[in-house]
């Protein structure tokens, strides 16, 4: 017996029996009781290759990285890897090194392998470039920013409204003269960020000064290059808003090493709320960026379209997370440090 006569003896949809099978809370107790009776009446045993035969799926997702070496896309992906395990679905994990030419490379081999759909972390990828997996109709979900994509469903934080509480914290904290230091990486998301950092400053009248933005590679290495440009040059800031936390990390080395202290020189605050701000010292003031669940979110949102058959596979459908302001010692306000941890 197969899922197709489960569904006619149980008089059920198809897309019920799948959602018992893989999504059983999903389900209401009486249908889903009714359903597993057939089936072990029917002595119907599922696995993962009779499901692939029914509903042409593979049982495989994927997800595209832009850097598998970073934290934070690794906390996403193992979010997106967590729901998988618990749907007995394989991963495939595709490192794009920060290159759009990798990713199309990427989803030319995912389509060869008809996975059953994609995560786009961060992506690069354009409309043309999401259009020929419409054309397939490969389930789409993309978790963060990327402004040239439209019609697939999203999950993302506001990086605008996230970065405006980074920098109005500074500037309620008396902090006066506030340079942005940003990472080429994610680009649309870190945009926002510019954009809020703006936003803050105009609020309170505060000159924005382009030389006071400051591109660097997103790593700790980038911060530290950038810590030392701030710190030789003439016009030395009181503030640093960093654009994520291994750039933040790299600036407070680069200014370890000058003999600058943080915060009694220049406050710093960063963006991620990475596993290693707690640890360095002086610990970080960062925006808590959810980044393992919206893996979560994400994957679950992917197997909601994947499993809803009889659903439109792009719904327009978006999920804003909300990040938290964690306040630290780099910026210097020993008063809040319940907020620590």
């Amino acid at each position: 017996m197969n899922i197709k006569e489960i569904a006619s003896k149980a008089g059920v949809s198809v897309a019920t029996v799948s959602r018992v099978l893989n999504h059983p809370e999903n389900v209401a107790s009486e249908t889903r009781a009714k359903i597993l009776s057939v089936m072990e009446e029917s002595n119907y045993t599922p696995n993962w290759f009779a499901r692939g035969l029914n509903f042409n799926r593979t049982n495989t997702i994927a997800m595209i990285i832009p850097n598998i070496l970073d934290q934070g896309y690794m906390e996403i992906a193992k979010g997106i890897e967590d729901v998988a395990h618990q749907k007995d679905c394989i991963t495939l994990f595709c490192n794009a090194e920060d290159s759009i030419d990798k990713e199309r490379q990427y989803i030319d081999n995912l389509l060869q392998r008809r996975v059953d759909g994609i995560v786009l972390v961060s992506t690069l990828l354009e409309d043309s470039d999401i259009k020929r997996l419409k054309e397939r109709n490969i389930p789409i979900v993309l978790i963060g920013e990327n402004n040239k994509l439209t019609g697939i469903p999203k999950v993302h934080i506001d990086c605008e409204g996230a970065a405006y509480i980074a920098v109005t914290h500074l500037i309620n904290a008396g902090y006066k003269k506030i340079t942005m230091v940003y990472g080429e990486s994610p680009k649309s998301e870190n945009e926002k960020k510019i954009a809020g950092y703006k936003r803050a400053l105009d609020e309170c009248d505060y000159p924005v000064n382009i030389n006071m933005i400051i591109k660097t590679e997103n790593d700790i290495q980038g911060g530290y290059i950038a810590g030392k440009k701030i710190i030789e040059g003439e016009d030395i800031p009181d503030a640093i808003f960093a654009s994520s936390d291994l750039i933040a990390i790299g600036i407070i080395e680069a200014m370890k090493d000058n003999g600058t202290r943080v915060p009694d020189d220049v406050a710093v605050i960063g963006f991620d709320n990475n596993e290693m701000t707690k640890y360095i010292e002086p610990k970080l003031t960062t925006v808590e960026k959810p980044m393992h669940k919206m893996g979560v979110v994400g994957a679950r949102l992917l197997f909601d379209i994947v499993e809803n058959v009889e659903e439109d596979f792009f719904p327009e459908r978006e999920i804003v997370l909300q990040s938290k302001l964690k306040v630290r010692k780099s910026c210097g306000e020993s008063d809040r440090l319940e907020e620590m941890f």
